[in-house]
């Protein structure tokens, strides 16, 4: 894609539409000429350059890269036009477009009917989740792994709910056992499962704990905002392939949150929420006699706790799915091209005498440490934020993340470091974008450069 070409046409194709409804004369309390403007944009971009190149593979760090061309198209041409999704009054056109794009969502994962719309981000649509969770077990609490993204805490805080952390295993996943324990007291009317950590991406069994819960009278909210897409590969043939059952069973969960702007190519903020049976949107009823009044259709405020919510987001994603579906030819291709470096990454540690696998990878991200001698925390941890400040200088920078792994789950994993804090960063690595399949072998070659310079 040419963009610059297309963000030309995007501006013409708004103007020629504007002209339908004839010329009027523009305010001058809104006049800018172009030189003011100039010498504002010369100093806005100068500001800009305080970024993080999240473009480039060199960028391994947090959940970060720019959306497609595509998005960037759609959500521009909409936004000159700047529609309201919240009512059909505020966006026809772009409102069409969120349930349908919604509905390929929710397709995705299975879903043959559903309730659902686009969300500012995933702690939104989590805490709509949540919502509805209190509102159909009130008094009854939630229980989430204790890996979990902390907005889950957090949310049960905002609705005055009792919020119920379970153990994880040595990778990560929530505790079949102590979820058991935790549901035998009766207190837990919802279980949050994740579909993708954001720590180090694992993947809850959620085939497992479905039928656990339901064996206790529970409702299955799953936290797919990280890892949601991934359900395009699996059983899928080759290394990228994932084991089906976690997936499939997602289908016979109460509600679903994933974002769109993680690896559904869009930008911020672009979350949504899913739910299984329609039903409750009976818990989001109210009226807005100012906004609902075009239509006697259900407009996309009255099933949101949200209010405005750019249309131009619902524009970007249609154009995206568009081009690239949510199916395993479309942006399953994009998904298993990271899933395929991190496993590529994780063999390049498995095989480094200077690096460790801290877990194996079950999505996109690695999570590795620096060998050292004696093997201790407080070793790791110092060689670690070392690699952390000293990549991103140089001429090859590399830019990574860390992650904080506590003393139980770091000895869970590797029982010969020495417990000698109470734990210690790890390496981190998000390989979300496609061309970090190529790019693999000069991070890797990179960070063992920066531990070997010790």
């Amino acid at each position: 894609m040419d963009l610059q070409h297309w963000l030309g046409r995007a501006t013409e194709a708004v103007q020629d539409w504007a002209d339908g409804f004839g010329t009027f004369r523009p305010h001058t309390s809104l006049e800018v000429d172009d030189e003011r403007f100039g010498a504002a944009f010369a100093e806005f971009t100068v500001r800009l350059r305080d970024n993080y190149p999240f473009f480039h593979p060199r960028y391994a760090g947090q959940m970060l890269k720019p959306p497609h061309p595509a998005a960037v198209v759609g959500y521009l041409t909409a936004m000159l036009i700047n529609p309201n999704n919240h009512a059909l009054d505020g966006g026809p056109a772009t409102a069409a477009m969120e349930r349908e794009v919604v509905a390929l969502l929710a397709t995705m994962f299975g879903y043959e009917g559903h309730l659902g719309h686009l969300t500012t981000s995933g702690t939104i649509a989590n805490l709509e989740a949540l919502f509805v969770a209190r509102e159909l077990h009130p008094g009854r609490g939630i229980a989430h792994s204790a890996d979990a993204h902390y907005t889950h805490g957090r949310m049960c805080h905002v609705l005055g709910v009792a919020s119920h952390a379970v153990r994880t295993d040595a990778r990560g996943r929530m505790d079949l056992e102590d979820l058991e324990r935790v549901l035998r007291t009766g207190e837990v009317g919802t279980v949050v499962v994740t579909a993708g950590t954001t720590g180090l991406g694992a993947v809850d069994p959620v085939d497992e704990i479905l039928p656990l819960a339901r064996r206790h009278g529970v409702r299955v909210h799953v936290d797919a905002a990280y890892g949601g897409f991934f359900t395009l590969l699996a059983g899928a043939d080759g290394p990228e392939g994932l084991p089906a059952g976690p997936w499939r069973a997602i289908a016979g969960c109460d509600s679903i949150v994933v974002d769109p702007h993680k690896h559904g190519l869009q930008p911020y903020g672009c979350g949504a929420v899913l739910f299984r049976d329609p039903e409750v949107g009976r818990f989001y009823l109210h009226d807005s006699p100012y906004t609902y009044f075009t239509s006697d259709e259900l407009h996309l405020g009255e099933i949101s706790l949200e209010c405005s919510r750019a249309g131009a987001s619902a524009a970007a994603l249609w154009l995206t799915f568009r081009l690239l579906p949510p199916t395993p030819e479309g942006l399953g291709r994009v998904l298993a091209a990271g899933r395929r470096a991190a496993l590529k990454w994780a063999g390049l540690i498995t095989a480094s005498d200077l690096l460790e696998l801290y877990q194996p990878p079950e999505l996109d991200i690695v999570g590795y440490f620096p060998a050292v001698e004696p093997a201790s925390l407080s070793g790791i941890d110092a060689v670690s934020g070392r690699v952390l400040a000293e990549g991103m200088t140089g001429s090859e920078p590399v830019f990574l993340s860390t992650l904080k792994a506590g003393e139980k789950a770091f000895t869970a994993r590797h029982p010969g470091v020495a417990a000698d804090a109470d734990g210690a960063r790890i390496l981190r690595s998000v390989l979300m974008k496609p061309e970090s399949e190529h790019h693999v072998e000069r991070l890797h070659a990179r960070v063992e450069d920066l531990v070997r310079a010790r």
